[in-house]
């Protein structure tokens, strides 16, 4: 059985007019978690109709953790020089691989931080190799600010830069290092890394060049709710201007897929934001926005379901929250409980670390009342379980 989405038409979420951010403001701060999670599983249920909550077996692979950008909400990444740094080699890259292969996985998600001691052939010759070696394999890699990163290191254009790589093997971009695309954000939480119409131009040139890309949402720290929602709008502006192409050059790119997760402060520098941005008058109390849980990772979700009407599928993020969380998201809008994932840095070098083999990611699909279907990045199906 396929299970392959249409790409071409999205029905909107609400029937009539679109959702307009203040719209979208006033929804969230009027609606209990309850009225939204209604509300968003209907649109869910209508854009898949079939009883089916989808999952993919990936390995998220970080290739190297050196970082010039050392952003404050990181605790994976070191500076180039520190003695915990590491790069891993292809043959190492590949010899992560050949588990997920043997457990069915179809796709790594491959990423690191902008280490300036590599050459641009490094990333021709790493992705290389693993077409090589396994060449059905998909290849979801390099966010935006890497992208950025790269074609200014080698004065080479983003086009050029993903012409490149794309070349050698790359097949998809994931859509992180978006945390929130508000610039008055990113210039204090991440000052180094790309800016806001540049994330979004990467995303662009990607979707021009016929690749499929995602779209992430980092929340919960000292952004403003209205800030959220101008995060998503964005989002959905650059999908409507897709989508557009999309009618007229059916090989053009989009967004597959959206996920929002809330920041895990754990072993950060955002972690002291008092210290970190000093002058400010607000204080923990003053904001209530800063440090979301469960609660609010599931409000989040839902009205993400709402607002982002031409994107078809939305993830749930249970790597932050847990799997009863991801298991409870699959009610709230999300139609897809996202990867396996065999390894995981990132997070739990924040201090987040949760864990679920095969069998238990099936089971939570299977106890919310839904039949489980391994996909592929397209969303088409490889089994049924």
């Amino acid at each position: 059985m396929g299970y392959k989405t249409s790409h071409t038409k999205f029905p909107r979420t609400i029937p009539g007019d679109r959702l307009t951010m203040l719209q979208a403001v006033e929804l969230y701060q009027n609606n209990s978690l309850p009225n939204l999670a209604l509300r968003a599983d209907q649109v869910a249920r209508r854009l898949h109709p079939a009883n089916i909550r989808t999952y993919v077996i990936e390995r998220n692979i970080n290739y190297t953790n050196v970082c010039v950008t050392r952003c404050s909400f990181c605790g994976f990444s070191v500076s180039p020089g520190d003695q915990r740094s590491y790069t891993l080699t292809p043959e190492q890259i590949c010899a992560k691989i050949t588990p997920l292969r043997d457990l069915g996985g179809t796709q790594i998600l491959l990423q690191g931080g902008m280490n300036p001691d590599l050459p641009l052939g490094w990333y021709e010759n790493m992705l290389g190799e693993i077409k090589n070696r396994f060449p059905s394999l998909h290849i979801h890699a390099f966010s935006p600010p890497e992208i950025v990163f790269l074609a200014k290191k080698f004065d080479l254009s983003l086009s050029d830069i993903l012409v490149r790589l794309r070349r050698v093997g790359l097949d998809t971009l994931p859509g992180g290092g978006a945390e929130i695309l508000v610039d008055r954000v990113r210039r204090q939480i991440a000052p180094a890394k790309c800016s806001t119409d540049e994330w979004l131009e990467v995303i662009r040139q990607a979707h021009r060049l016929g690749m499929c890309t995602s779209a992430t949402m980092m929340f919960g720290h000292i952004e403003t709710l209205s800030e959220r929602i101008e995060h998503l709008d964005k989002i959905r502006q650059l999908q409507d201007e897709s989508l557009s192409r999309l009618q007229k050059d059916p090989a053009a790119g989009y967004f597959t897929a959206f996920t929002c997760w809330p920041f895990q402060p754990g072993r950060t520098r955002l972690n002291k934001w008092e210290k970190y941005l000093p002058g400010k008058a607000q204080t923990r109390a003053e904001n209530q926005l800063l440090l979301a849980g469960a609660f609010e990772q599931l409000k989040m979700t839902s009205l993400a379901r709402l607002y982002l009407d031409n994107i078809k599928n939305i993830q749930a993020s249970w790597v932050t929250q847990g799997p009863k969380i991801g298991q409870l998201s699959l009610l709230m809008g999300c139609n897809d409980l996202g990867s396996l994932m065999m390894e995981e840095n990132v997070v739990s070098a924040a201090g987040t670390t949760f864990q679920m083999e095969l069998n238990q990611l099936r089971q939570i699909i299977h106890t919310a009342g839904f039949l489980s279907v391994q996909r592929d990045y397209y969303y088409q199906s490889v089994g049924n379980h």
